[in-house]
C-alpha cells in the first residue's frame, strides 16, 4: 500500500512539473532582432503570439507599420503592432518541444509551419519555421525573455 500511495504521489508530482514546463513558453519576448515583443499566451489549451511592442524607429509618420506584404489584399492596412504572429502550438512532452504551429512573417507576408523549443535556459526561446512539412527546409530564429516595459 505505501508503495501504491508513493507511485501516486510520483505521478501526480511529474504530470503537475510538466504541465508547468508546457507553460514556460507563455510570457514576453524579443524578436531576434530586437525590434518587436510578442507576448505569446495559453488560448484553449495552444499557445498564440502577438505583437505588443515595437521599436519607435519601426513607425511610419507616427504609426506602427502596416502590414503591407499580406498576400490579402484587405489585410495590407491592418497595423503590425497587435498583429498575432504565432499560432496553434501545443506541447509535445516527449519531445519537450511545442509543435503544430504557424508562425506568420510580416516582413515577407508568408506563414510557415513552426515548432518551438527551449536548448537550456527558459530565457531564450527558439522557433523554425518550415515549408511543406520538412523541417530540415526551414529558418531558425532565437526569441529572448524580457518583460513589457
Amino acid at each position: 500500500m505505501k508503495k501504491f500511495l508513493f507511485l501516486l504521489a510520483l505521478g501526480l508530482y511529474l504530470n503537475v512539473a510538466s504541465a508547468q514546463n508546457s507553460k514556460s513558453i507563455t510570457g514576453i519576448w524579443w524578436n531576434e532582432e530586437k525590434t518587436s515583443k510578442i507576448e505569446v499566451v495559453e488560448q484553449n489549451g495552444k499557445y498564440v503570439g502577438k505583437i505588443v511592442y515595437m521599436i519607435p524607429e519601426k513607425y511610419e509618420n507616427g504609426q506602427p507599420p502596416k502590414d503591407t506584404k499580406n498576400p490579402e489584399e484587405s489585410l495590407q492596412n491592418r497595423s503590425i503592432l497587435g498583429l498575432q504572429i504565432l499560432d496553434g502550438l501545443t506541447f509535445n512532452l516527449d519531445e519537450k518541444q511545442w509543435e503544430e504551429g504557424h508562425i506568420y512573417d510580416p516582413k515577407s507576408g508568408k506563414t510557415y509551419d513552426c515548432y518551438a523549443w527551449f536548448d537550456g535556459s527558459t530565457d531564450k526561446l527558439y522557433l523554425k519555421g518550415y515549408v511543406v512539412g520538412i523541417k530540415w527546409l526551414g529558418k531558425s530564429t532565437e526569441w529572448t525573455r524580457t518583460s513589457l516595459n
